[in-house]
């Protein structure tokens, strides 16, 4: 998955290999092509403290003599550029100050020094005025966050850039940050505001340095499918223009939203299947793989019984191209976990659905909110009597 314009962050492509170095499911001989490749990048970048890090953890060979000259060549560049911020701070003004100070940060961001560029990033904004120029430094460190995963990091510096908007700052900007927002949130299981956020920014999109307009699609779809209604899914996402365009360029994924909307159950599946190593195998949705997979069922099991009172576990076997034995085991766990409204017969192999009543869901719930408030009534009167 490739965009056209603009071009990925090289740390965030390394990220991404280095995950993949460090991935099970992924074959020994392309590991072998991939640690030649993080190798090459992290020479070509002078990374001295990953190199260490990936070093300590056998990820990577540790070549004191390949380390000496990555941190002679630091020194040299260091030098050169505190050299540059002197020189500035004497003889230039203020913006050629910060400019200076900006340079030192993107070097260590370069590098890989977390700490020092977090340090740096800190005394370039001391040094600036504008808000667009505040906030660009506030995706530097999102960017850091996200090679890091460090979600702590990201969640802040999601604040601080939502307190700056305040202020002011341009449209282009905020619709980025969305981007930023969507893949926080995306990548600490909130699929809902991920997808509200993706769908807002899909028609201005321009977040190229993080991940292409390719993968931005793909993650909009596989988002939306589980936390928007049949409806929404159609007028937002089935007939998006921006989506149509590019939706056919990523393997399956066309026919896994279409079939699943046409009701296609059998070719929904086979596209599911063909979809999985592509989210097994993406950074930010691997850790969420078996609970995706969970949701996913749950919505299609959910949108299949919706039009039956009663069905049999053969048909419903059939309309999914499975054995009745695996639609009877699926099914009894998404029962048991409370995801499907249904119950089995399993004498006449037949699914009985048992939708819940809506008004009677918002009475109980309302009895049991108030039992609770009554509760700590009685707790509190107590304290105070005491």
């Amino acid at each position: 998955m490739e965009g056209q314009e603009g071009s990925q962050q090289p740390q965030l492509i390394l990220a991404n290999k280095l995950f993949l170095l460090t991935h099970p499911d992924v074959a020994d001989i392309e590991k072998v092509r991939l640690r030649q490749e993080v190798l090459d990048s992290v020479k070509a970048d002078d990374m001295a403290p990953l190199y260490e890090t990936l070093a300590s953890n056998s990820v990577l060979d540790l070549d004191q003599t390949v380390l000496a000259s990555m941190r002679a060549k630091i020194d040299e560049q260091l030098k050169t550029l505190d050299e540059k911020i002197a020189d500035a701070e004497e003889n230039l003004g203020e913006s050629e100050v910060r400019e200076a100070h900006l340079a030192k940060s993107l070097f260590y961001i370069r590098i890989a020094d977390k700490e020092k560029a977090l340090e740096q990033l800190k005394v370039t904004e001391s040094k600036t005025v504008a808000v667009g120029q505040k906030m660009d430094l506030v995706f530097y460190t999102l960017q850091l966050g996200f090679f890091y995963m460090d979600f702590d990091l990201i969640s802040k510096s999601i604040e601080k850039a939502k307190k700056l908007f305040e202020e002011g700052g341009d449209w282009e900007r905020k619709n980025r940050l969305k981007v930023y927002e969507g893949l926080y949130f995306m990548s600490t299981r909130n699929f809902k505001q991920a997808t509200d956020l993706f769908l807002d920014s899909i028609s201005t999109f321009t977040t190229y340095e993080i991940f292409p307009y390719d993968t931005f699609i793909f993650y909009t779809v596989l988002t939306s499918i589980i936390s928007l209604d049949r409806v929404s899914l159609k007028q937002k996402v089935v007939d998006a223009p921006e989506i149509l365009t590019v939706i056919g360029k990523i393997p399956h994924l066309s026919e896994f939203l279409n079939s699943l909307y046409d009701c296609q159950y059998k070719s929904f599946f086979s596209a599911f299947a063909g979809l999985t190593e592509q989210i097994k195998l993406d950074r930010y949705l691997h850790p969420h793989f078996r609970y995706y997979m969970r949701e996913v069922r749950t919505v299609v099991y959910s949108q299949f019984l919706e039009s039956y009172k009663s069905v049999t576990i053969e048909a419903m076997a059939k309309a999914f191209g499975v054995t009745v034995e695996f639609i009877d085991l699926e099914l009894s766990r998404f029962i048991a976990a409370g995801k499907l409204h249904c119950k089995i017969d399993k004498v006449a192999g037949v699914l009985e659905t048992n939708r819940p009543d809506a008004k009677n869901a918002l009475y109980q719930a309302t009895i049991k909110q108030g039992d609770f408030l009554l509760n700590r009534i009685q707790k509190l009167s107590r304290v105070i009597d005491l």
